[in-house]
């Protein structure tokens, strides 16, 4: 005979349903987090919802509404704390009071200052049961950029690099199109999709014409995901210290920008006129100052930074310790010593090499994407 599942048991199965429906938010809620609710009477799920894209009802009023009248004496499970604030909508701690739940099962208390403890505060005052932490970790991995920029004022950020079996990214003339294959690519739109901003240098986007556009074709989402995806594009950011960047250059043919630079023009109206803003953001020797840069592009509401950048930038960020996550697309070809690196990143020592965990390897078509992350960070 089959003992009956404990209460810790149903409240980690709920809350991986929790979990399932945040993730449908993953290319459109920014600049909020993804959060999932499924709301359980009894035995019986009775209501269930997502966050869909800022502005918009959060996850615990789209499962109240579904749910009406049997919320009531019920248990909310939420992958993160209730908010408990006026902000674009109402506070979600006042709507479950409201309704009248009995219990409320967090994945994890908010970093956000403006909760962090006081929704379920709020909930416990009215005389809910509470518990925060049912598999935490797993919520905490959905939404690394939000947590990081609340708990660090810095935005998660994830370099995305391809390469040949040797190592090298392009030929020794810049020829890097295309390393890998179709199904690498639309993992690279993905990513995108996913992504506050993505961000790429000047010797990129001048060899290769890039436009770090999302592109629907390519993006591998249907329905309403794709939908969602498309309407909110990522900010597109160029660094580029020296201005060196012709306007007519695709990317300032594909719409709104940010470019970077060392020292602001003297005009800068050609690129009010070509949809760009200019952000000034001097460091030494002429270059911008990427740690700079990150704080700034955090305190626009940044969570999610992608770094689609050559050998010089992308190993800048990594010299900097400014990388947390990289995302390897390893094509089965071999481009030979005189390719370009990975990374520029002249190391004299093995006692200097850094050394990286493997969090995720994994087959796209031809290829093979590797995902890891600063051992220390483990």
């Amino acid at each position: 005979m089959n003992a009956c599942p404990t209460q810790d048991a149903l409240d980690r199965q709920y809350m991986a349903r929790a979990l399932q429906l945040a993730e449908l938010g993953r290319y459109s809620t920014h600049p909020n987090p993804r959060v999932g609710c499924v709301i359980v009477q009894g035995s019986e799920v009775v209501g269930e919802g997502w966050h869909r894209r800022a502005g918009e009802p959060h996850a615990e009023v789209h499962a109240l509404r579904q749910a009406g009248g049997r919320a009531a004496g019920a248990t909310a499970y939420v992958t993160l704390e209730p908010c408990s604030h006026f902000g674009r909508t109402p506070p979600c701690a006042n709507a479950l009071i409201e309704a009248g739940v009995a219990r409320v099962v967090a994945a994890m208390r908010d970093p956000n200052p403006q909760v962090a403890g006081s929704g379920l505060a709020r909930l416990a005052a009215a005389g809910i049961e509470v518990r925060a932490g049912v598999l935490e970790s797993e919520a905490r991995a959905l939404n690394p950029g939000f947590i990081k920029r609340m708990e660090s004022g810095l935005p998660f950020v994830r370099v995305k690099l391809a390469m040949s079996l040797d190592g090298r990214t392009a030929m020794a003339n810049g020829e890097s199109q295309w390393i890998t294959g179709p199904a690498a690519r639309r993992a690279v739109q993905r990513l995108r999709a996913q992504s506050s901003a993505v961000l790429a240098g000047a010797d990129s986007v001048l060899a290769d014409g890039a436009r770090m556009t999302v592109r629907a074709a390519e993006l591998g989402l249907e329905g309403e995901q794709a939908a969602l995806a498309l309407a909110r594009p990522p900010l597109r950011i160029l660094i580029d210290g020296r201005l060196r960047v012709p306007l007519q250059a695709p990317f300032f043919e594909a719409g709104p920008s940010l470019v970077v630079c060392h020292q602001l023009p003297a005009d800068p109206q050609p690129y009010t006129r070509a949809g760009a803003e200019l952000l000034a953001v001097p460091g030494a020797a002429g270059q911008v100052s990427l740690r700079a840069l990150l704080e700034q592009l955090a305190a626009r509401g940044v969570h999610e930074l992608l770094v689609e950048a050559g050998a010089r930038l992308a190993g800048a960020f990594a010299q900097q310790g400014l990388v947390d996550e990289y995302q390897l697309f390893m094509a089965p070809c071999l481009l030979g010593s005189a390719a370009r690196p990975l990374l520029d990143w002249p190391l004299a020592h093995m006692a200097d090499a850094p050394r990286l965990a493997i969090t995720g390897l994994r087959a796209v078509g031809n290829d093979w994407l590797i995902t890891a992350v600063p051992a220390a960070a483990v």
